[in-house]
């Protein structure tokens, strides 16, 4: 399953793995926020509620998560104010559920309070 990410400059591309937790995001697509800001996390809150499925403290680079705290769309291209060192840490456990498959240079310039849309690719 993919997806595509748009912001009001950019666009991404997404593959998603073949948890709960994905089906449930795909199957509720489109969908279109306010994006927020965390240090290397873009996070908003989707009409979707799972609960915690192999929970990760830790992500990598370009992973989409859902945050069941939250019931948020994380996606996560650096450090947080969360993170040790070179990590990526999430605010708390989170579901990974994906991961972007374009370059993620610009989600360096995606601003806090901006509108994204997700939908189907």
């Amino acid at each position: 399953m993919q997806i595509k990410i748009k912001t009001d400059k950019f666009e991404f591309k997404a593959e998603l793995n073949e948890s709960k937790t994905a089906k449930a995001i795909y199957e509720s697509l489109p969908i279109k926020a306010k994006g927020f800001r965390w240090g290397g996390e873009i996070y908003f809150s989707i009409p979707v509620h799972v609960e915690y499925e192999n929970p990760k403290e830790i992500v990598a680079k370009g992973d989409l998560a859902f945050w069941p705290n939250g019931d948020a769309f994380c996606i996560f291209f650096g450090k947080t104010p969360a993170s040790l060192e070179n990590e990526i840490r999430p605010a708390s456990a989170v579901n990974i559920f994906g991961k972007i498959i374009s370059p993620l240079d610009n989600l360096n310039f995606v601003k806090d309070g901006e509108s994204i849309i997700v939908e189907r690719d």
